[in-house]
């Protein structure tokens, strides 16, 4: 039992790293196609999102809500925190959310600074308290809102190694800005809840924002506990639908019996996949253990390509060049049924395309993995090991989900 405590915290803490150093490769100009309405705009990691995000608070008046699994007490953390401290000196309520595990590293002196300094600070979860030592249910979602009208909303945490700078390439994820006031009160209804515990009339009912250019974008959470499951669902729902192309982004993909099956159903309707992966990990362990499903993709006809430039942290997906979802959502067990995550759906043709054609400049910088080029993996050597990796994941994802459910019959929102 203690062997498997420490494997089992060695995973969840991401203690594996593969303490490689990404030099910088200058991507091409075609491979950043900005979609940018007055009312939503693709944003990538590095400078864009940052850069985004620092101009966002500094323009907030009234109110922020800042929710996040990972901020780092490094350059790029402290930036934001100082953005943040400002817009607290302009008398604007501002919100702070981080999770307890994935943020257990900042300073007992950098807590009290933030609180001292004004804003409404609190962790959700901790990871140790006075009655429970605690890794299940965590919040995972990266959301900003600010003034109730305009959200930042993907997979990017707070930290230099998701900003990069000119010797690093940053971790290769994505986001969306939304300004509507619809999508904005949900995204702070939803805010409001986590941090403040509390319901209200728009978090109960879900609204959709019908912006510009046709475009439809919708708010998906995933909270298990709370029975909401609106992005595997959705996930679920494109897939079976497709009729011709899906390209799928996620750097731990670990999909379930339910979605591996409707992927080969979709293979089997002749309905193109190409699913675009980690080459190198922050976890190897899991690297692993994805691999384990290479041989039934393959078998399945279903393209991989895996992105070796820097860690790939992003989640989403394209359907037939018309539906997007961007999010925090990685297709695993602890996406669907332990973590709090939360996505955007978006219904639009142009949109999708804008983002596809960069997903395909992305591809051709991908190496393929084909059935040729798997098979010094798929030996019985090789296989094993990726087999016991898999078992193992899979084992302590479920552990995770379910093992403290009797706190969470007490307090779900701790």
């Amino acid at each position: 039992m203690p062997i498997l405590l420490i494997i089992l915290t060695l995973l969840t803490l991401k203690l594996l790293p593969n303490n490689i150093n990404f030099k910088w490769v200058k991507m091409e100009k075609s491979s950043q196609h900005n979609l940018t309405t007055e009312t939503i705009t693709l944003v990538y990691s590095g400078g864009d999102y940052f850069d985004r995000l620092e101009k966002l608070i500094n323009e907030a008046s009234t109110e922020i809500h800042f929710q996040t699994y990972i901020l780092e007490d490094d350059a790029t953390g402290n930036k934001i925190i100082n953005a943040l401290k400002k817009a607290v000196l302009r008398k604007v309520k501002v919100f702070l959310l981080l999770d307890g595990l994935g943020s257990r590293a900042l300073s007992e002196k950098f807590v009290n600074d933030l609180r001292l300094s004004g804003i409404q600070f609190r962790f959700f979860s901790p990871l140790f308290s006075y009655h429970t030592f605690y890794f299940g249910r965590r919040l995972h979602h990266k959301i900003v809102v600010a003034d109730a009208k305009t959200v930042l909303i993907g997979g990017i945490n707070i930290a230099k190694k998701y900003e990069g700078n000119t010797t690093e390439v940053p971790w290769l994820d994505y986001a969306v800005m939304i300004n509507d006031t619809t999508v904005g009160k949900q995204a702070q209804a939803i805010c409001h809840y986590y941090f403040l515990k509390k319901r209200n009339r728009i978090f109960k009912k879900k609204q959709t924002g019908y912006l510009q250019n046709q475009t439809i974008a919708k708010l998906l959470q995933n909270d298990w506990l709370r029975r909401k499951n609106e992005i595997q669902s959705s996930y679920l729902k494109s897939i079976q639908m497709a009729q011709t192309e899906i390209i799928i982004v996620c750097g731990y993909f670990l999909p379930g019996r339910k979605l591996t099956q409707t992927l080969k159903k979709a293979a089997e309707r002749k309905v193109r996949i190409l699913l675009i992966l980690s080459g190198i990990s922050d976890v190897p362990l899991v690297k692993s253990a994805i691999s384990f499903y290479y041989a039934f993709l393959l078998r399945n006809n279903i393209e991989l390509y895996e992105w070796n430039q820097s860690i790939l942290h992003g989640k989403s997906a394209v359907v037939d060049r018309k539906w997007t979802t961007i999010g925090s959502f990685n297709l695993n067990h602890l996406s669907s049924h332990a973590s709090i995550e939360t996505n955007v759906g978006i219904h639009s043709v142009p949109f999708a395309e804008m983002y596809q054609k960069h997903l395909e400049d992305i591809i051709s910088q991908c190496n393929q993995i084909t059935s040729e080029s798997f098979q010094p993996q798929n030996k019985l050597l090789p296989r094993f090991k990726q087999w016991i990796s898999y078992y193992i994941v899979r084992f302590f994802e479920t552990l995770l989900t379910f093992l403290p459910y009797n706190r969470f019959l007490k307090n779900s929102l701790k």
